[in-house]
C-alpha cells in the first residue's frame, strides 16, 4: 500500500511506488490513447514529475498526482496534435488569394518560407505560436494550458518571431 512509504525522494522506496504504481497508470492511459508506445511515454513522463517533485507534495496523495500527471500530459498531447492538424488544415487561412500568377507564386514561395520556418522553431516557440496565430488563443490561456506563465508564454512568442523574422526577409 501506498502508506508504507515515507520518503518518494528515497530511490528504494520510489522504486516501491513505480513497480506498485506502473501497470495501473499504464492501463489508465491506455484506456485514452490506444497507443502503446505514447501511452508507455506518458506514464514514464508521469513518473519523472513525481521524481522531480517528490518532496513538494503531500505523500498520501501521490497515486491520485501520479493520475492527474498522466491524465494532463495525455491531454496536452491531444491538444497539441489539434493545434497541428488545425495548423495544417487551416494554414491556406493565412494567404490571400491574388490575382495575377507572378503574385500566387509569390504567395506560394511565401507560405513555403514561412511553414519551414515554422518547422526550425523549437517545439516550445512552435506551440505558442501555433496556440496564439492558428488558435487565436490569448497569451493567458496558452499559460494555463502549458501550465507556464504568461511571461514564459511572452518569452517563447518573442523568440518565435524573432527566429521568423531572422529567417524571411519579408517580415522585416
Amino acid at each position: 500500500m501506498l502508506m508504507d512509504f515515507t520518503d518518494l525522494c528515497d530511490e528504494k522506496q520510489f522504486d516501491m511506488f513505480y513497480k506498485q504504481q506502473v501497470n495501473h497508470v499504464f492501463r489508465f492511459i491506455l484506456i485514452k490513447n490506444k497507443n502503446k508506445d505514447e501511452a508507455f511515454d506518458i506514464v514514464q513522463e508521469a513518473f519523472i514529475k513525481i521524481w522531480e517533485n517528490c518532496n513538494k507534495f503531500d505523500l498520501l496523495k501521490a497515486k491520485s498526482y501520479l493520475f492527474s500527471i498522466a491524465s494532463n500530459l495525455f491531454l496536452n498531447i491531444k491538444k497539441h496534435e489539434k493545434v497541428v492538424r488545425n495548423y495544417e488544415n487551416n494554414s491556406t487561412n493565412l494567404y490571400i488569394d491574388t490575382e495575377s500568377p507572378e503574385d500566387s507564386l509569390r504567395q506560394k514561395e511565401f507560405k513555403h518560407k514561412l511553414e519551414k520556418a515554422i518547422g526550425n522553431l523549437s517545439d516550445a516557440s512552435r506551440e505558442v505560436f501555433l496556440l496564439n496565430r492558428i488558435e487565436g488563443k490569448k497569451y493567458k490561456e496558452i499559460a494555463e494550458l502549458l501550465g507556464i506563465s504568461v511571461k514564459a508564454v511572452e518569452k517563447r512568442m518573442s523568440k518565435a518571431l524573432l527566429a521568423l523574422r531572422s529567417q524571411i526577409e519579408e517580415f522585416n
